[in-house]
């Protein structure tokens, strides 16, 4: 019994550690203004099924990568710690960008918004590839696709609430909670760069 106990604890540490990184990578309250900019003057029919097409290809890119991703790897002789200070950069220079130069635009309207620009890369692009890649490596794959898939429920719930939430929030507000998540997601990528060059230095200790 207390086995599984500490099973069952262990299973949601593990979850919270994987949902929290890619909350932040997902950033849907950074996605917000940039969605209802997208889908103004939209009829709600066509506005809740691009918000359904973009949570599918959120989804289908996701576990499509984390299923090759790994096998990627082998092929081109790419060691975890590689991808995770690599992608502890990337993610950082994406964390820095939002801080501080980046301002995202407005897009046209086409039927297909909610694969691109919605889909990919808003909900799902770089940083959420990167982050996904990390956590299975780092927490395993039933802690990884369960925070992804919760992570990809809120994003739908606050999109088809987008205007009472917008409402609320402001466009002030949206911002400055999309300013925060930044600056946490460059927290966790200068993480990803210490646990990768711990992970080599362990490597290296080990093969020498």
């Amino acid at each position: 019994m207390k086995e599984l106990q500490i099973l069952y604890i262990e299973h949601w540490h593990n979850f919270l550690l994987a949902f929290i990184p890619l909350f932040i990578a997902i950033d849907v309250a950074g996605i917000l203004p940039i969605f209802m900019s997208l889908v103004e003057g939209i009829e709600k029919p066509q506005k809740i099924k691009t918000i359904n097409q973009s949570v599918i290809t959120a989804l289908s890119v996701s576990v499509g990568f984390l299923a090759i991703g790994k096998f990627i790897f082998s092929v081109l002789g790419i060691e975890i710690y590689d991808f995770k200070m690599a992608g502890g950069l990337l993610l950082l220079v994406f964390a820095i960008n939002d801080l501080l130069f980046a301002e995202k635009g407005k897009r046209a309207i086409t039927s297909t918004m909610g694969v691109v620009p919605l889909g990919i890369p808003l909900v799902v692009g770089p940083a959420v590839l990167t982050t996904i890649i990390v956590t299975v490596d780092t927490y395993g794959y039933i802690p990884t696709v369960t925070s992804l898939v919760i992570n990809l429920v809120i994003v739908w719930v606050v999109l088809l609430k987008s205007n009472f939430i917008y409402r609320i929030m402001g466009e002030g507000g949206s911002k400055a909670f999309a300013k925060v998540a930044s600056l946490l997601l460059a927290a966790i990528a200068v993480m990803m760069i210490r646990r990768g060059f711990v992970d080599m230095i362990a490597f290296l200790k080990k093969s020498s």
